[in-house]
């Protein structure tokens, strides 16, 4: 899809796309802070199973938009626990998703994740997926190429995501498995300068701004859904079943 909205030229154009970003982040906080949901009941549902993952210092209740249209399509939705505010680096994070996947005994699974969360679901499939359980990955505002906002003086875990460096630079190299990724993304991402097209996935650049008020736009939910849907079956090593 080529988007026609213009990225914000203005100071003020982006400020504003930058105040109603972090609104929105707040609202999230402080209604997780007074009513934090029960992961349990989304775990219910016939249809594949999906796994997720928030962004860095998120909690998994960013996702919920996401996470309830899912599982009122039928889909069960599982979070990884000990993830808490995902500030843990990406091989790390990845590991404890794939550790779910295997007590879960979670077959066919689509990660579906937000940020930070898309980069740690790609490592998943490159690293630490070796009974091929995920099936593929709906990545929403990711950034594969990393943030040039990274320079800036901040704190060790948004550090990681220096472009051509580290974690970013270990996914790059991994390209076969992009297309077994949909990356969705706003055509104006605040956190993001360099935007989440990804070389040999699906990408669907939409018409928004922002980083995490596209979580709860009808347009992203739709296309997660359709991605969740139409990515093709996993098929597991003979030597990944048990006998």
């Amino acid at each position: 899809m080529s988007p026609r909205l213009r990225a914000p030229r203005t100071l003020r154009e982006r400020a504003g796309v930058w105040i109603g970003d972090y609104a929105y982040a707040l609202r999230s906080e402080s209604r997780s802070a007074r009513s934090r949901p029960d992961p349990v009941p989304f775990e219910q549902g016939d249809k594949r199973p999906v796994l997720l993952i928030p962004g860095v210092y998120e909690r998994w209740e960013y996702l919920l938009p996401v996470a309830q249209a899912l599982n009122d399509a039928g889909h069960p939705c599982f979070i990884v626990p000990r993830l808490q505010r995902n500030s843990i680096p990406i091989p790390e994070a990845a590991r404890l998703a794939g550790a779910v996947l295997r007590e879960r005994d979670l077959t066919d699974v689509v990660i579906v994740a937000h940020s930070k969360g898309g980069l740690i679901g790609k490592h998943v499939l490159a690293f630490d997926d070796p009974d091929r359980r995920v099936a593929g990955v709906v990545a929403i505002a990711s950034p594969f190429q990393g943030s040039t906002l990274s320079r800036l003086p901040l704190t060790r875990p948004l550090r990681e995501f220096a472009p051509g460096r580290g974690s970013i630079a270990a996914l790059t190299a991994e390209k076969l498995i992009n297309e077994h990724i949909v990356s969705i993304y706003p055509y104006f991402d605040t956190h993001i300068p360099r935007g989440s097209e990804l070389a040999g996935a699906t990408n669907i650049a939409l018409p928004l701004s922002g980083h995490f008020r596209v979580l709860a736009e009808p347009l992203v939910i739709a296309e997660a859904l359709r991605a969740v849907a139409a990515l093709p079956r996993t098929h597991r090593a003979p030597e990944a079943f048990d006998l």
